[in-house]
């Protein structure tokens, strides 16, 4: 059998590794020229954690991850104004839980690919034909490649999803923000944020920062926007919308990139009837993206991806994989969207009345019994589908 997955990022990655892994033939077909360096640092865990225990990659994720205390909420002046420790999260999931670069993800996920996989950076896809028994996919390089699946792992504005499924804009939901990411050098910077998160505590618009190793800092902004179009002046809005922050961000703004070293996009999901249609299937951002609100993207991308090279080991045939793994991952990714929306307003206050309210929620949630709490409504249910999975294919995981 063999796979045509469209997309080198964090799902895209773990599909092919999955699929492999089961015997599959993989070619990974990636537009951007060489793997991305923007990103931002985030907290994984949940299925993905699961899932990459399961493909053998955690020990190296473990050894990439960074080590946070706390994550703070800090005024203009730099005054510490709420607090939440890293144990109340790790706590309530046994401590399965890794800070880690998104670029570091990913560099992780292409070490662990068979040498028999093909990846094909600079590879854009032009043109996807889906037949009863394979998918043809051409490339605007004049390569056409024939298979049995089509794995459409391109991310929140994918190509394959828009060839397939239809316009993005009857699928993406517009959550009201812009988000960017960007790394910089500045040891005096790195030396006030290292060892913890240092966000904003601020109305409309919030600045984060955590201190990389070598005097570096990894930059992570959001803020409110009525319109959805993207700018072409990335830095320029940035600068715009995040100079009244004070503290660090000054410093920050500074030290912002060119455009083209800046991660920025909108905040939205991807809401679709169904994730298959014929012999093409979505995985991660590109059939179900959750938002960074949910904080779970990469986790699901990564689960998702497992579960459906599962199926795809299982069933009898691929159109009953594909079946069996919508029935399956659905649910988890629909708790995970409802609560990344319902959490919108605690994540970013419109109003003073919306900072002071979460400043009383945290402490709240520093109470015995409380954290677990704090984890369901940031990112939703826990759920054992992959730990089910794993067991069944004879790779244990830990209670939990």
């Amino acid at each position: 059998m063999k796979a045509v997955v469209c997309g080198a990022g964090i799902a895209g990655l773990a599909a092919a590794q999955c699929l492999s892994r089961h015997g599959w033939e993989v070619v990974v077909l990636e537009r951007a020229p060489a793997p991305r360096t923007q990103g931002y640092m985030i907290d994984f865990m949940g299925p993905g954690y699961d899932a990459a225990e399961a493909m053998g990659i955690l020990p190296r994720l473990r050894e990439l991850a960074y080590e946070v205390e706390e994550a703070g909420y800090y005024d203009e002046s730099g005054r510490q104004r709420a607090v939440i420790r890293y144990d109340a999260f790790a706590k309530p999931v046994g401590g399965r839980l890794l800070s880690i670069m998104r670029p570091d993800l990913e560099s992780a996920l292409r070490e662990s690919l068979p040498g028999d996989v093909e990846l094909r950076f600079g590879a854009e896809v032009t043109g996807v034909s889906d037949g009863a028994h394979n998918v043809r996919v051409n490339t605007a390089d004049g390569a056409v490649y024939e298979a049995d699946l089509l794995v459409g792992a391109d991310g929140v504005h994918s190509t394959v999803r828009g060839l397939v499924f239809g316009p993005e804009a009857d699928c993406l939901k517009y959550l009201g923000f812009h988000t960017a990411a960007y790394t910089f050098d500045d040891p005096e910077a790195q030396a006030l944020v290292r060892g913890r998160f240092c966000l904003s505590d601020s109305i409309g618009a919030q600045l984060g920062c955590y201190g990389l190793g070598d005097g570096g800092v990894a930059v992570f902004a959001v803020h409110r926007s009525a319109d959805p179009t993207l700018p072409d002046d990335r830095a320029a809005v940035l600068r715009r919308e995040y100079r009244g922050l004070g503290w660090v961000a000054p410093r920050v703004l500074a030290a912002c990139p060119p455009n083209d070293e800046i991660y920025y996009d909108q905040v939205a999901q991807i809401v679709l009837p169904r994730w298959s249609k014929g012999r093409v299937v979505l995985v991660g951002d590109a059939g179900y993206a959750v938002s960074l609100l949910a904080g779970m993207g990469a986790s699901l991308g990564i689960g998702g991806a497992y579960v459906l090279a599962e199926q795809l080991a299982r069933a009898a045939t691929v159109p009953e994989a594909l079946e069996a793994y919508e029935r399956l991952w659905r649910p988890v990714v629909a708790d995970k969207q409802a609560s990344a929306r319902t959490s919108a307003r605690w994540f970013l206050p419109r109003s003073r009345a919306e900072l002071l309210l979460r400043h009383v929620a945290l402490r709240l949630f520093r109470l015995p019994g409380l954290n677990r709490f704090l984890i369901r409504f940031l990112s939703g249910k826990q759920t054992a589908v992959v730990r089910a999975l794993s067991s069944a294919a004879g790779t244990d995981l830990p209670a939990q």
